[in-house]
């Protein structure tokens, strides 16, 4: 067994208050089943903001970050499917490979998964302590510290040639817009697409559905800057939102009908009833964004589901099973065909993580991501 070991990382104290970067987090050895890694790049993503203010509720005080890649550095007991030195994408999703769902194809709901709603590890305990006090993790990762203790089964072992940086933004961005596209929908060849709300997922759902062949990709934000970053990933309309009404642009691009399928990636009541609205007959609407956990939508369902035959589809990480789609999409990337450079805008320091979430909110960049 190893010796604890000291890292510094970033700690949400309390709901709505500014991160503390600390530079006193000890992390205990792994324990059965787990293994350290040192964290090389984390992504920050509109999820983490949404624990800062209370969208997702977690527990605090609590290292945040979920997308993250890194280097195994130890092991614990019993772990066999990666070993010191291998190179890592971290999945917020554990694959356990035994579950119901997982052995019916369904790995992101995996039954262990719920664990990470507790703030520690699989066995409900944190690995993590800073002045005195334990500290949770988010999604049993917490990628914005220098070192990690996770699952094995929450990790997924890549090429070594694939920068970290790079790696870090499939662990959720990516997984979950491409595979919104890829997995949850049932584009065709040539299909009308709408995708509501262009942020870092939103940016991946649309370059998920160009890969899966649709033919016009109508790109819906209120900041501009989003709309040009949605242009450069794929999108062939955009609508600014407040601006223009997004049904023209799309009864226009289909010929009188709507889109075949809409896309919505804020998690906002208005902007999921606007995606149901922008649904052709028989098409799908498919829910991406995190809303707060009190929206309740009450729709016409008569009219919408039985009449007009619309279905919603629910979409949680991109309905990936992270074994096999990790690698798949790495692939796309080696390949030219998956845009992953493009997305970071900007490189910084664990220390810059607050401005980070400013530039999200403004709709400034695509991704920031902390290099260690």
């Amino acid at each position: 067994m190893g010796e604890p070991v000291m890292c510094k990382a970033a700690v949400l104290t309390g709901v709505g208050t500014p991160l503390e970067v600390r530079d006193d987090v000890e992390l205990a050895p792994p324990g059965p089943g787990e293994v350290r890694i040192q964290v090389g790049a984390s992504g920050v993503c509109h999820s983490d903001l949404s624990v800062q203010n209370g969208t997702i509720p977690l527990p605090t005080p609590i290292v945040l970050g979920h997308e993250g890649a890194g280097t195994v550095v130890e092991i614990g007991e019993g772990v066999t499917n990666v070993a010191v030195g291998d190179h890592v994408v971290c999945s917020f999703v554990p694959n356990c490979g035994e579950c119901y769902f997982c052995t019916r194809g369904q790995g992101y709901l995996c039954e262990r998964s719920g664990m990470a709603m507790l703030g520690g590890l699989l066995d409900g305990t944190t690995r993590l302590t800073s002045q005195g006090a334990p500290l949770h993790q988010m999604a049993m990762l917490g990628t914005f510290g220098e070192e990690a203790i996770v699952p094995a089964i929450s990790v997924v072992k890549i090429d070594p040639s694939i920068p970290l940086k790079v790696a870090a933004l499939i662990g959720c961005g990516v997984l979950t817009g491409v595979g919104a596209a890829m997995n949850t929908a049932s584009i065709r060849e040539g299909d009308t697409v709408a995708v509501i709300g262009c942020g870092g997922v939103g940016l991946n759902v649309i370059q998920g559905a160009k890969i899966a062949g649709a033919g016009e990709i109508v790109a819906i934000d209120m900041f501009d800057t989003k709309l040009e970053m949605a242009e450069q990933f794929g999108a062939t309309r955009t609508v600014k939102a407040g601006e223009q009404d997004p049904a023209a642009v799309i009864t226009e691009a289909t010929g009188g009908r709507l889109a075949d399928t809409v896309f919505e990636v804020i998690g906002i009541k208005d902007t999921m009833l606007q995606a149901l609205s922008l649904t052709r007959q028989g098409g799908e609407a498919i829910f991406v964004g995190v809303p707060r956990m009190d929206v309740i939508l009450e729709l016409p369902a008569a009219l919408e589901f039985l009449y007009l035959n619309k279905t919603i589809k629910g979409c949680w990480y991109g309905s990936a099973n992270v074994n096999d789609d990790v690698p798949k999409l790495l692939g796309l990337y080696q390949e030219g065909a998956l845009k992953l450079d493009e997305l970071i805008s900007r490189e910084i320091g664990v220390e810059d993580v607050n401005e980070a979430f400013a530039a999200m909110q403004s709709g400034e960049v695509a991704r920031s991501v902390i290099t260690y």
